[in-house]
């Protein structure tokens, strides 16, 4: 000991609570669905434990005033019989109260049920209890790895360590189940220095060892609007992100705030954080989109691949057809989409072929074609060009009126169907008009989409600007062209608009537009332009030619689109029924 220091003997208390002292009260709550404000507690199970024995348990059904789901009772096995005889909430809510008392509360997905158990206390006028939670998921997805387990759900860790009791979505099973993974999860605690309750609460809390051993890859990063990726030790890109402050967002990846097991996974691979500083947030945001385009990382989810799109194509030839296909091409077909898949671009197809009697066989017809018909001819869907009962200039009529739903006007497509949906709704044939309801969303809202993108990126040169936050007084200045953004900068405070736009856009990328609605960039980049330009202060400095929508277009049709699946989604939460 150096001269002139005191030893001072710490006290037990300051060690903290063995955790084989420690009472916990493992529990796990079945619902009539999903949401705590707008649903009920059906079971409660709970399991005292302390020192690996099991001191006491508490179960009960619960009626919860109210019909169960049926998709709930397929998923638990509770049924209304069941609970009709069962005590209200407010007879079993005390006594569950006093058996935690004391006590550590445990959950597998902890958030769930103590979010449940809070909502009870405050409809029932209970203080929330102060107990301290312990989440099992969260242990688990910081002490095993990918190897041992593909993912933290209680079946998976249940089979993993050889627990005795599978759960089954009854509240008492699971709890069981529960109190087997803890105790697997507390013998694995002592490798990562964890032996009191104190040191387990701040385990989870903590940085993971790759997050902390990584923290110097923030050093070098600007505190300055960019785009940062996380690269490995050969340079491929693992993550790409946007931040306003990059040096604060790359920061926060090597903190306890960062929970996610997917990114602290990609944190313990990362050997360096590259950052790239834009002008403006937008700059930003697009560069983003570009990079996780052309990379691909391998932790980013979102846009990962654009190129997977499909369309719906009006093709060129004697009696065109509609076609899926995965390229825009310069031919002058007539183009829907993008689709984000196979399933909703047919949706759509079926959707207009209800209003345009085209024909919807694949084989190529010409004049000289002369072959049987199929069934839709004799049902008036068809007119039979395969037959030559059509002629080129009677079947022109329709694909004209194809080419006009695709590009212009939704409202005979509308009428269409909606005319056939209420004809299946008064047949009480309600199956089959949900299906026509979802095709005819599907296809407003793409064409509601392609027509708002298509309407910017007709446009050769715009140029907008809009107050800089952050700045006294300066301007983000953007420079798009085809839909593509071309050129961004700020504006200092009291510089002349004039000279500083001229310069910008005589460096701005020069954009050589190519075929469809989306000639220079991708839909979700002219998306990201549109959601700037149609933010409050943009005022536009320039564009060549004009900016409209067509008056019949698909935008119209969108609100009542999606107020009707608005007021849907809020009467099945009511009745607490899933959507179908």
């Amino acid at each position: 000991m150096s001269p002139g220091v005191e030893g001072v003997q710490g006290t037990l208390d300051e060690l903290g609570t063995p955790l084989h002292e420690v009472t916990f009260v493992v529990f796990d709550l079945e619902t009539t669905g999903g949401s705590a404000r707008e649903h009920a507690i059906t079971e409660i199970g709970a399991v005292k434990v302390r020192g690996g024995e099991r001191l006491g348990e508490l179960a009960t059904l619960v009626d919860p005033g109210r019909s169960i789901p049926p998709f709930i009772t397929v998923l638990t096995g509770i049924t209304d019989a069941m609970v009709a005889a069962a005590p209200k909430l407010a007879a079993v809510l005390p006594t569950f109260l006093e058996f935690i008392r004391g006590a550590v509360l445990v959950a597998h997905n902890a958030p769930f049920d103590v979010g449940f158990l809070k909502a009870a206390c405050a409809e029932l006028g209970y203080p929330p209890p102060a107990n301290p939670v312990v989440d099992t998921a969260d242990l688990a997805r910081r002490m095993l790895t990918r190897d041992e387990a593909p993912n933290c759900k209680l079946a998976t860790l249940a089979r993993l360590f050889r627990s005795p009791n599978q759960p089954c979505h009854r509240a008492l099973a699971d709890a069981r189940a529960t109190v087997d993974v803890l105790h697997a999860l507390l013998e694995r605690a002592g490798a990562f220095g964890v032996h009191t309750l104190e040191e387990l609460t701040g385990f989870v809390r903590a940085p993971s060892p790759q997050q902390q051993r990584k923290r110097h890859l923030a050093e070098a990063v600007p505190q300055a609007p960019g785009v940062y990726v996380f690269e490995d030790a050969r340079g491929e890109p693992l993550y790409v992100g946007k931040s306003a402050n990059l040096r604060a967002r790359v920061r926060s990846y090597f903190t306890a705030a960062e929970t996610r097991p997917r990114i602290r996974e990609m944190i313990g691979i990362a050997e360096r954080v590259r950052p790239i500083v834009c002008a403006t947030a937008l700059e930003a945001e697009v560069r983003e989109l570009r990079l996780i385009a052309a990379a691909k990382p391998r932790y980013n989810r979102r846009s990962r691949f654009p190129e997977r799109a499909v369309w719906l194509k009006l093709t060129d030839e004697p009696f065109p057809r509609l076609a899926i296909v995965r390229e825009v091409k310069d031919d002058g077909c007539a183009y829907l989409g993008p689709f984000g898949g196979m399933r909703a671009a047919d949706d759509a197809r079926t959707a207009i072929h209800e209003a345009v009697p085209l024909r919807r066989c694949s084989e190529r017809i010409t004049l000289r074609t002369r072959r049987p018909a199929c069934a839709l001819a004799g049902l008036g869907r068809c007119g039979a060009p395969c037959e030559g009962r059509q002629t080129p200039e009677a079947y022109a009529r329709h694909v004209a009126a194809a080419r006009r739903a695709m590009t212009e006007d939704a409202e005979i497509v509308w009428a269409a169907v909606k005319a056939r949906i209420d004809r299946l709704a008064a047949e009480q044939r309600y199956e089959e008009a949900a299906v026509d309801r979802d095709r005819l969303a599907t296809y407003v809202r793409v064409a509601a989409r392609m027509q708002r993108l298509a309407a910017l990126t007709r446009i050769p040169q715009l140029v907008a600007a809009a107050p800089a936050p952050g700045s006294d007084g300066g301007w983000d200045v953007h420079v798009i062209r085809y839909g593509r953004l071309a050129a961004a900068g700020v504006m200092p405070r009291g510089a002349h608009p004039v000279p500083y736009v001229e310069a910008l856009v005589a460096t701005a990328e020069t954009v050589v537009p190519g075929p469809g609605p989306t000639p220079a960039a991708s839909a979700e980049e002219t998306e990201c332009i549109l959601r700037w330009l149609e933010t409050p202060g943009v005022r536009l400095a320039q564009v060549d030619g004009s900016w409209s929508l067509p008056v019949n277009g698909a935008g119209r049709l969108l609100g009542r689109i999606e107020l009707a699946y608005r007021g849907r989604e809020e009467r099945s939460a009511r009745e607490g029924r899933p959507l179908r």
